[in-house]
């Protein structure tokens, strides 16, 4: 089968699903963070190792670049009531439009239309924002506009991922030990596995450490639905580099230095800057829409950190992209096999 006729084949969201039993989802965050397993995968000759993620500096080199998201969640999920009936809706914030007013997931949707106020308080309703209903979209899908979008931090919770039914004890397990710049719905997950020693360590061998900032928003949650997936409309997310990173980049590039992402947001953060600066690296601050399906041609990034994705998400296929398919699901399988924990708060890949 020609390369051509393989991409148009594996251009379908159904190739990109797999079974995972219930058991291998992770329910909790493991401690130490850096004790979780890590998968090696080698592009170059499809080897696997099993590790763990404190060995992770033996992979790296001096003069490596390692890219970071510094997203910081923020309480996402808000609960509150109708002010004409008292009706309870609950609203999961997604991303900032401007000042005061977010695009938003709202429960129930069918019941919450255009021009509704909402009224949203914390526990002790000591502080109370009210809300109203600007548009609607599809599956619950609303703009809105609060009294003041700065006491949301002081009435919502972080909302973790539908497949976590645990109370997580500790909040800030669902931030990186490097989280800064405000505005995720949900965490870089790949990122949650370095604590900061490990980190010294790796800045020790003398790896650069870059922080860059996408934030985590719907597509976290919105499966694909397309049967083909390049139909798919991925819904941006903000993103930010400064010069500094990006100089970096471009002399790594340039002196064929190793450029590693933690994670699927910081390969599409880089490969879309590269991409709009038609393979430079130039400073960026403005919306990504990037999504990488299986024949994207990497601009920047030679390997990844990521976690173990849900089946038929943009994730799954980016990662697919980047190692290509077959040996993704390969990887998946072994992982499946050897007991993997699975998604948000799961085991780790190192795709060389």
């Amino acid at each position: 089968m020609s390369n051509r006729l393989r991409r148009e084949r594996y251009l379908r969201t159904e190739d990109f699903d797999y079974n995972l039993p219930t058991e291998l989802i992770a329910q909790k965050p493991l401690e130490p963070r850096d004790t979780s397993r890590l998968l090696v995968l080698n592009r170059q000759n499809g080897q696997i190792e099993h590790r763990h993620f404190y060995d992770l500096p033996s992979f790296l080199h001096y003069g490596d670049v390692m890219v970071f998201n510094d997203s910081r969640v923020i309480p996402a999920r808000l609960s509150g009531t109708k002010a004409n009936t008292g009706g309870a809706v609950e609203i999961l914030l997604l991303r900032r439009v401007e000042q005061n007013v977010w695009e938003i997931l709202v429960k129930p949707g069918r019941r919450v239309k255009t021009g509704t106020i909402l009224e949203l308080a914390d526990g002790q309703r000591n502080k109370i924002v009210s809300a109203e209903i600007l548009t609607e979209g599809e599956n619950g899908l609303r703009t809105i506009r609060f009294s003041d979008d700065a006491l949301l931090s002081d009435i919502g919770q972080v909302a973790l991922p539908p497949y976590i039914h645990e109370p997580l004890q500790n909040q800030n397990r669902y931030q990186t030990v490097y989280a800064d710049r405000k505005g995720s719905v949900a965490a870089p997950t790949a990122g949650l596995h370095f604590t900061p020693e490990l980190l010294t360590k790796i800045g020790q061998l003398g790896v650069k450490c870059l922080f860059v900032t996408l934030h985590v928003g719907l597509d976290t949650f919105r499966p694909v639905q397309e049967d083909n997936p390049a139909k798919h409309v991925i819904h941006k997310e903000y993103g930010y580099m400064n010069a500094d990173a990006a100089a970096e980049l471009a002399l790594a590039k340039k002196e064929g230095r190793r450029v590693i992402c933690v994670g699927t947001t910081s390969v599409r953060l880089v490969e879309a800057v590269a991409q709009a600066g038609r393979g430079a690296m130039t400073p960026f601050e403005g919306w990504v829409d990037l999504f990488i399906l299986p024949g994207h041609k990497f601009l920047v990034v030679d390997a990844m950190i990521t976690n173990f994705h849900l089946p038929k998400s943009t994730l799954l296929m980016l990662v697919s992209a980047f190692a290509g398919k077959e040996l993704i699901d390969k990887a998946y399988q072994i992982a499946i096999a050897e007991k993997y924990r699975f998604y948000s708060f799961g085991d780790a890949m190192l795709i060389l």
